[in-house]
Protein backbone atom coordinates (compact mmCIF):
# COMPACT_ATOMS: atom_id res chain seq x y z
CA UNK A 1 0.00 0.00 0.00
CA UNK A 2 1.82 3.44 -0.99
CA UNK A 3 1.14 6.48 0.81
CA UNK A 4 -1.16 9.11 0.03
CA UNK A 5 -3.25 12.87 0.52
CA UNK A 6 -6.87 12.25 0.54
CA UNK A 7 -8.63 15.29 0.44
CA UNK A 8 -12.05 16.32 -0.48
CA UNK A 9 -14.22 19.71 0.51
CA UNK A 10 -17.28 19.14 -1.37
CA UNK A 11 -20.63 19.55 0.85
CA UNK A 12 -23.05 16.75 -0.41
CA UNK A 13 -26.56 17.41 -0.13
CA UNK A 14 -28.43 14.38 -1.03
CA UNK A 15 -32.33 13.54 -1.30
CA UNK A 16 -35.48 14.06 -2.08
CA UNK A 17 -35.58 18.06 -1.30
CA UNK A 18 -31.95 19.08 -1.00
CA UNK A 19 -32.54 21.70 -3.78
CA UNK A 20 -34.21 23.99 -1.09
CA UNK A 21 -31.05 24.08 1.00
CA UNK A 22 -29.78 26.08 -2.35
CA UNK A 23 -30.67 29.16 -0.54
CA UNK A 24 -28.65 28.51 2.67
CA UNK A 25 -25.80 27.70 0.82
CA UNK A 26 -25.46 30.35 -1.53
CA UNK A 27 -25.42 32.72 1.49
CA UNK A 28 -23.01 31.08 3.20
CA UNK A 29 -20.76 31.71 0.22
CA UNK A 30 -21.61 34.82 0.50
CA UNK A 31 -21.86 35.63 -3.35
CA UNK A 32 -23.12 38.73 -5.27
CA UNK A 33 -23.01 37.47 -9.14
CA UNK A 34 -23.99 34.37 -10.14
CA UNK A 35 -23.38 32.65 -13.47
CA UNK A 36 -25.39 29.79 -14.15
CA UNK A 37 -24.36 27.01 -16.66
CA UNK A 38 -26.80 24.70 -17.76
CA UNK A 39 -27.42 22.53 -21.06
CA UNK A 40 -31.58 23.24 -22.71
CA UNK A 41 -34.95 23.54 -21.04
CA UNK A 42 -34.98 20.74 -18.96
CA UNK A 43 -34.23 22.74 -15.67
CA UNK A 44 -37.48 24.78 -16.05
CA UNK A 45 -39.47 21.44 -16.40
CA UNK A 46 -38.01 20.13 -13.51
CA UNK A 47 -38.87 23.33 -11.48
CA UNK A 48 -35.30 23.63 -10.39
CA UNK A 49 -34.79 27.06 -12.52
CA UNK A 50 -37.38 28.60 -10.37
CA UNK A 51 -35.35 27.52 -7.35
CA UNK A 52 -32.29 29.12 -8.64
CA UNK A 53 -34.25 32.73 -9.22
CA UNK A 54 -35.75 32.26 -5.98
CA UNK A 55 -33.18 32.26 -4.19
CA UNK A 56 -31.29 34.39 -6.36
CA UNK A 57 -34.05 37.22 -5.86
CA UNK A 58 -34.44 36.67 -1.85
CA UNK A 59 -30.56 37.37 -1.75
CA UNK A 60 -30.53 39.96 -4.02
CA UNK A 61 -28.02 37.89 -6.12
CA UNK A 62 -27.08 39.24 -9.82
CA UNK A 63 -27.87 36.19 -12.05
CA UNK A 64 -26.66 35.74 -15.60
CA UNK A 65 -27.18 32.49 -17.13
CA UNK A 66 -26.02 30.21 -20.60
CA UNK A 67 -28.14 27.23 -21.47
CA UNK A 68 -26.25 25.76 -24.36
CA UNK A 69 -23.85 23.37 -23.06
CA UNK A 70 -23.46 20.42 -24.86
CA UNK A 71 -21.79 16.96 -24.58
CA UNK A 72 -18.04 16.55 -24.63
CA UNK A 73 -18.30 20.30 -23.96
CA UNK A 74 -15.96 22.82 -25.74
CA UNK A 75 -13.51 25.67 -25.37
CA UNK A 76 -15.11 27.96 -26.81
CA UNK A 77 -18.10 28.08 -24.85
CA UNK A 78 -15.89 28.63 -21.83
CA UNK A 79 -14.03 31.22 -23.33
CA UNK A 80 -17.58 33.09 -24.14
CA UNK A 81 -18.76 32.51 -21.13
CA UNK A 82 -15.50 33.70 -19.20
CA UNK A 83 -15.89 37.04 -21.08
CA UNK A 84 -19.75 37.43 -20.04
CA UNK A 85 -18.44 36.39 -16.25
CA UNK A 86 -16.03 39.49 -16.18
CA UNK A 87 -18.38 41.98 -16.95
CA UNK A 88 -20.83 40.50 -14.88
CA UNK A 89 -18.38 40.50 -11.93
CA UNK A 90 -19.47 36.90 -11.16
CA UNK A 91 -18.33 35.90 -8.13
CA UNK A 92 -20.21 32.35 -8.19
CA UNK A 93 -20.39 29.68 -11.23
CA UNK A 94 -23.63 27.20 -10.57
CA UNK A 95 -23.75 24.24 -12.30
CA UNK A 96 -26.81 22.21 -13.59
CA UNK A 97 -26.95 19.10 -15.20
CA UNK A 98 -24.24 16.50 -15.61
CA UNK A 99 -20.47 16.21 -16.35
CA UNK A 100 -20.33 18.37 -19.17
CA UNK A 101 -21.91 21.32 -17.65
CA UNK A 102 -20.03 20.60 -14.34
CA UNK A 103 -16.88 20.69 -16.46
CA UNK A 104 -17.69 23.63 -18.51
CA UNK A 105 -18.37 25.48 -15.02
CA UNK A 106 -15.00 24.61 -13.38
CA UNK A 107 -13.17 25.68 -16.68
CA UNK A 108 -15.32 28.88 -16.79
CA UNK A 109 -14.32 29.50 -12.79
CA UNK A 110 -10.40 29.03 -13.71
CA UNK A 111 -11.24 31.65 -16.22
CA UNK A 112 -12.99 34.65 -14.95
CA UNK A 113 -10.00 35.51 -12.86
CA UNK A 114 -7.18 34.78 -15.68
CA UNK A 115 -5.81 37.27 -18.03
CA UNK A 116 -5.23 34.37 -19.97
CA UNK A 117 -6.87 31.83 -22.67
CA UNK A 118 -8.93 29.30 -20.36
CA UNK A 119 -7.46 26.71 -22.57
CA UNK A 120 -3.70 27.32 -21.10
CA UNK A 121 -4.98 25.61 -17.92
CA UNK A 122 -5.21 22.09 -20.21
CA UNK A 123 -3.10 22.68 -22.80
CA UNK A 124 0.00 24.05 -20.42
CA UNK A 125 -1.53 22.60 -17.34
CA UNK A 126 -0.31 26.22 -15.69
CA UNK A 127 -1.58 26.35 -11.95
CA UNK A 128 -4.08 29.18 -11.36
CA UNK A 129 -3.30 31.83 -9.09
CA UNK A 130 -7.13 31.94 -8.43
CA UNK A 131 -10.43 29.77 -8.57
CA UNK A 132 -14.26 31.15 -8.48
CA UNK A 133 -16.14 28.57 -6.32
CA UNK A 134 -18.48 26.49 -8.08
CA UNK A 135 -21.73 24.83 -6.87
CA UNK A 136 -23.57 21.78 -8.06
CA UNK A 137 -27.31 20.93 -8.56
CA UNK A 138 -26.55 17.33 -10.38
CA UNK A 139 -29.47 16.12 -12.47
CA UNK A 140 -27.58 12.32 -13.78
CA UNK A 141 -25.94 9.85 -12.30
CA UNK A 142 -22.69 9.23 -14.72
CA UNK A 143 -19.63 11.53 -14.84
CA UNK A 144 -18.68 12.04 -10.44
CA UNK A 145 -17.66 15.21 -11.51
CA UNK A 146 -19.90 17.11 -8.74
CA UNK A 147 -17.36 16.01 -6.32
CA UNK A 148 -14.35 15.58 -8.27
CA UNK A 149 -10.94 18.00 -8.97
CA UNK A 150 -10.81 17.37 -12.52
CA UNK A 151 -12.57 19.06 -15.49
CA UNK A 152 -12.24 17.56 -19.60
CA UNK A 153 -12.66 19.91 -22.41
CA UNK A 154 -12.88 20.02 -26.05
CA UNK A 155 -11.19 21.80 -28.33
CA UNK A 156 -12.34 19.83 -31.28
CA UNK A 157 -8.77 18.30 -31.90
CA UNK A 158 -7.67 17.73 -28.50
CA UNK A 159 -9.77 16.34 -25.90
CA UNK A 160 -7.97 16.89 -22.57
CA UNK A 161 -8.03 17.10 -18.76
CA UNK A 162 -7.36 19.69 -15.85
CA UNK A 163 -6.92 18.49 -11.96
CA UNK A 164 -6.90 20.73 -9.42
CA UNK A 165 -7.95 20.52 -5.95
CA UNK A 166 -9.63 23.98 -5.69
CA UNK A 167 -12.00 23.33 -8.78
CA UNK A 168 -13.78 20.89 -6.29
CA UNK A 169 -17.23 22.00 -6.17
CA UNK A 170 -18.03 23.59 -2.79
CA UNK A 171 -22.01 21.81 -2.74
CA UNK A 172 -23.03 19.15 -4.81
CA UNK A 173 -26.70 18.91 -4.64
CA UNK A 174 -28.24 15.42 -5.86
CA UNK A 175 -31.65 14.67 -5.67
CA UNK A 176 -32.70 11.40 -7.29
CA UNK A 177 -36.10 12.02 -8.66
CA UNK A 178 -34.18 14.56 -11.40
CA UNK A 179 -32.94 11.87 -12.80
CA UNK A 180 -36.36 9.83 -13.33
CA UNK A 181 -36.71 12.45 -16.75
CA UNK A 182 -33.58 10.93 -18.21
CA UNK A 183 -33.82 9.12 -21.44
CA UNK A 184 -33.25 5.45 -21.32
CA UNK A 185 -30.08 5.82 -22.93
CA UNK A 186 -29.01 8.85 -20.85
CA UNK A 187 -29.50 6.80 -17.90
CA UNK A 188 -27.46 3.52 -18.89
CA UNK A 189 -24.58 5.66 -20.34
CA UNK A 190 -24.47 7.09 -17.07
CA UNK A 191 -24.11 3.66 -15.86
CA UNK A 192 -21.04 2.54 -18.25
CA UNK A 193 -19.44 5.49 -16.89
CA UNK A 194 -19.36 5.18 -12.85
CA UNK A 195 -18.34 1.38 -13.69
CA UNK A 196 -15.91 2.78 -16.38
CA UNK A 197 -14.24 5.23 -12.84
CA UNK A 198 -14.42 1.90 -10.55
CA UNK A 199 -12.53 -0.27 -12.63
CA UNK A 200 -9.82 2.61 -14.13
CA UNK A 201 -8.76 2.60 -10.07
CA UNK A 202 -9.54 -1.04 -9.62
CA UNK A 203 -6.97 -1.73 -12.42
CA UNK A 204 -3.68 -1.20 -10.46
CA UNK A 205 -0.49 -2.96 -9.76
CA UNK A 206 -0.48 -2.19 -5.88
CA UNK A 207 -0.52 -6.09 -4.30
CA UNK A 208 -1.78 -4.63 -1.14
CA UNK A 209 -4.52 -2.36 -0.59
CA UNK A 210 -7.11 -4.54 0.62
CA UNK A 211 -9.38 -2.00 2.09
CA UNK A 212 -9.86 -0.21 -1.46
CA UNK A 213 -9.88 -3.55 -3.69
CA UNK A 214 -13.09 -4.40 -1.04
CA UNK A 215 -14.53 -1.20 -1.59
CA UNK A 216 -14.30 -0.96 -5.12
CA UNK A 217 -15.36 -4.16 -5.45
CA UNK A 218 -18.69 -3.52 -3.27
CA UNK A 219 -18.66 -0.87 -5.48
CA UNK A 220 -18.86 -2.72 -8.76
CA UNK A 221 -21.61 -4.88 -6.95
CA UNK A 222 -23.96 -2.69 -6.06
CA UNK A 223 -24.00 -0.83 -9.42
CA UNK A 224 -24.66 -4.35 -11.38
CA UNK A 225 -27.75 -4.74 -8.73
CA UNK A 226 -29.31 -1.30 -8.54
CA UNK A 227 -28.83 -1.42 -12.90
CA UNK A 228 -30.61 -4.51 -12.49
CA UNK A 229 -33.11 -2.89 -10.65
CA UNK A 230 -33.38 0.26 -13.16
CA UNK A 231 -33.82 -2.28 -15.93
CA UNK A 232 -36.79 -3.93 -14.34
CA UNK A 233 -38.26 -0.62 -13.53
CA UNK A 234 -36.70 2.88 -14.57
CA UNK A 235 -38.76 4.32 -11.97
CA UNK A 236 -37.43 3.15 -8.81
CA UNK A 237 -36.08 6.41 -7.37
CA UNK A 238 -34.14 4.31 -4.69
CA UNK A 239 -31.84 2.50 -7.12
CA UNK A 240 -31.46 5.54 -9.09
CA UNK A 241 -30.37 7.01 -5.80
CA UNK A 242 -27.99 4.66 -5.31
CA UNK A 243 -26.48 4.90 -8.71
CA UNK A 244 -26.02 8.75 -8.45
CA UNK A 245 -24.13 7.88 -5.08
CA UNK A 246 -21.82 5.68 -6.59
CA UNK A 247 -21.36 7.98 -9.60
CA UNK A 248 -19.85 10.22 -6.54
CA UNK A 249 -17.95 7.60 -4.50
CA UNK A 250 -16.42 6.57 -7.85
CA UNK A 251 -14.62 9.70 -8.67
CA UNK A 252 -14.13 11.50 -5.33
CA UNK A 253 -10.49 10.14 -5.22
CA UNK A 254 -11.25 8.46 -2.07
CA UNK A 255 -10.85 4.88 -4.07
CA UNK A 256 -7.47 6.22 -5.25
CA UNK A 257 -6.42 5.46 -1.47
CA UNK A 258 -3.44 3.22 -1.34
CA UNK A 259 -2.41 2.75 -5.14
CA UNK A 260 -2.32 4.33 -8.67
CA UNK A 261 -5.00 3.92 -10.97
CA UNK A 262 -4.70 2.95 -14.40
CA UNK A 263 -6.54 5.36 -16.83
CA UNK A 264 -5.25 3.90 -19.99
CA UNK A 265 -8.90 3.06 -20.73
CA UNK A 266 -9.61 6.88 -20.60
CA UNK A 267 -6.85 8.30 -22.50
CA UNK A 268 -8.15 6.16 -25.41
CA UNK A 269 -11.58 6.91 -25.39
CA UNK A 270 -10.90 10.70 -24.95
CA UNK A 271 -9.51 10.53 -28.59
CA UNK A 272 -12.21 8.23 -30.07
CA UNK A 273 -14.37 10.97 -28.57
CA UNK A 274 -12.14 13.79 -29.66
CA UNK A 275 -12.16 12.06 -33.18
CA UNK A 276 -15.67 10.96 -33.63
CA UNK A 277 -17.56 13.17 -31.11
CA UNK A 278 -19.03 10.15 -29.56
CA UNK A 279 -21.00 9.68 -26.08
CA UNK A 280 -18.31 8.90 -23.36
CA UNK A 281 -19.75 6.57 -21.82
CA UNK A 282 -21.08 3.99 -24.33
CA UNK A 283 -17.06 4.92 -25.77
CA UNK A 284 -15.87 3.70 -22.50
CA UNK A 285 -18.26 0.53 -23.14
CA UNK A 286 -16.58 -0.36 -26.19
CA UNK A 287 -13.11 0.40 -24.87
CA UNK A 288 -13.30 -1.49 -21.66
CA UNK A 289 -14.13 -5.02 -23.69
CA UNK A 290 -11.29 -4.42 -26.22
CA UNK A 291 -8.81 -3.15 -23.11
CA UNK A 292 -9.66 -6.02 -20.92
CA UNK A 293 -8.91 -8.58 -23.85
CA UNK A 294 -6.38 -7.20 -24.56
CA UNK A 295 -4.40 -7.27 -21.01
CA UNK A 296 -5.72 -10.61 -20.76
CA UNK A 297 -3.36 -11.98 -22.66
CA UNK A 298 -0.62 -9.31 -21.28
CA UNK A 299 -1.11 -8.99 -17.36
CA UNK A 300 -4.27 -10.74 -16.49
CA UNK A 301 -3.76 -11.05 -12.61
CA UNK A 302 -6.05 -8.14 -11.34
CA UNK A 303 -9.12 -8.54 -14.24
CA UNK A 304 -8.52 -12.52 -13.01
CA UNK A 305 -9.11 -10.84 -9.22
CA UNK A 306 -12.12 -9.28 -10.53
CA UNK A 307 -13.60 -11.99 -12.50
CA UNK A 308 -13.20 -14.16 -9.08
CA UNK A 309 -15.14 -11.54 -6.56
CA UNK A 310 -17.40 -9.96 -8.55
CA UNK A 311 -18.38 -12.66 -10.95
CA UNK A 312 -17.61 -15.88 -9.35
CA UNK A 313 -15.06 -17.28 -11.72
CA UNK A 314 -13.74 -20.29 -9.57
CA UNK A 315 -9.51 -20.19 -9.48
CA UNK A 316 -10.17 -23.88 -8.73
CA UNK A 317 -11.61 -24.14 -12.13
CA UNK A 318 -9.85 -21.74 -14.31
CA UNK A 319 -6.80 -20.30 -14.71
CA UNK A 320 -5.47 -16.56 -14.48
CA UNK A 321 -5.95 -15.59 -18.16
CA UNK A 322 -9.21 -17.62 -18.06
CA UNK A 323 -10.86 -16.02 -15.69
CA UNK A 324 -9.40 -12.43 -17.15
CA UNK A 325 -10.98 -13.55 -19.94
CA UNK A 326 -14.17 -14.19 -18.16
CA UNK A 327 -14.15 -10.73 -16.84
CA UNK A 328 -14.20 -9.24 -20.60
CA UNK A 329 -17.55 -11.23 -21.36
CA UNK A 330 -18.67 -10.45 -18.45
CA UNK A 331 -18.47 -6.88 -18.75
CA UNK A 332 -19.57 -6.77 -22.45
CA UNK A 333 -22.49 -8.83 -21.63
CA UNK A 334 -23.20 -6.37 -19.38
CA UNK A 335 -22.86 -3.51 -21.43
CA UNK A 336 -25.12 -5.07 -24.14
CA UNK A 337 -27.63 -5.98 -21.53
CA UNK A 338 -27.89 -1.87 -20.88
CA UNK A 339 -28.36 -2.03 -25.09
CA UNK A 340 -24.88 0.01 -25.29
CA UNK A 341 -23.03 -0.71 -28.50
CA UNK A 342 -19.46 -2.43 -27.56
CA UNK A 343 -17.46 -2.00 -30.88
CA UNK A 344 -16.26 0.60 -33.13
CA UNK A 345 -17.75 -0.90 -36.23
CA UNK A 346 -21.15 -0.48 -34.43
CA UNK A 347 -20.35 3.40 -33.92
CA UNK A 348 -19.88 3.70 -37.20
CA UNK A 349 -15.80 3.92 -36.91
CA UNK A 350 -13.34 2.14 -38.75
CA UNK A 351 -9.29 2.33 -38.62
CA UNK A 352 -8.38 5.32 -40.67
CA UNK A 353 -7.66 7.26 -37.63
CA UNK A 354 -6.02 4.73 -35.63
CA UNK A 355 -2.48 5.96 -35.94
CA UNK A 356 -3.77 9.96 -35.42
CA UNK A 357 -5.21 9.13 -32.38
CA UNK A 358 -2.72 6.71 -31.21
CA UNK A 359 0.10 9.53 -32.02
CA UNK A 360 -1.83 12.01 -30.00
CA UNK A 361 -2.67 9.83 -27.06
CA UNK A 362 0.89 9.65 -26.65
CA UNK A 363 2.35 12.75 -27.49
CA UNK A 364 4.13 13.11 -23.78
CA UNK A 365 4.85 9.29 -23.26
CA UNK A 366 2.77 5.72 -22.72
CA UNK A 367 -0.28 6.07 -21.18
CA UNK A 368 -1.75 4.07 -18.15
CA UNK A 369 -0.03 2.89 -14.97
CA UNK A 370 -1.32 -0.89 -15.19
CA UNK A 371 0.50 -1.99 -17.82
CA UNK A 372 1.65 1.23 -19.64
CA UNK A 373 0.62 1.93 -23.36
CA UNK A 374 2.88 2.80 -25.86
CA UNK A 375 1.26 3.87 -29.50
CA UNK A 376 1.20 0.73 -31.02
CA UNK A 377 -0.03 -1.03 -27.62
CA UNK A 378 -2.67 1.50 -28.23
CA UNK A 379 -3.52 0.50 -32.14
CA UNK A 380 -3.74 -2.97 -31.00
CA UNK A 381 -6.63 -2.29 -28.70
CA UNK A 382 -8.49 -0.52 -31.09
CA UNK A 383 -8.29 -2.97 -33.42
CA UNK A 384 -9.89 -5.46 -30.98
CA UNK A 385 -12.27 -2.63 -30.49
CA UNK A 386 -13.63 -3.23 -33.92
CA UNK A 387 -15.46 -5.94 -34.08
Amino acid sequence: MIGFTYYNPARIVFGQGSELKLKELLEAYKVTSLLLVYSGDFIKTLGIYDVIKDATTQLGIRFSENGTVVPNPTIDLVRQLTEQGKKDAVDFVLAVGGGSSIDTAKAVALGIPYEGDPWDFFEKGISPKEVLPVGVIATTASSGSETSNCAILSSGEWKLGFEDDRIIPKFAIMNPEYTKGLPPYQTFVGIADVLSHLLERYFSDEKFSDTTDYLIEGAIKALLVNADRLLEDPTNVNARGEIQWLASVAHNNFLDAGRSADWGSHRIEHELSAQYNITHGEGMAVVTRAWTKYMAGKKPWRLALLASRVFGADAYDYSETQRAYILSDKLTDFFKKLGLKTTLTELGIDEKDFEVMASRATRNGTVGHYQPLDKEAIIDILKLALN
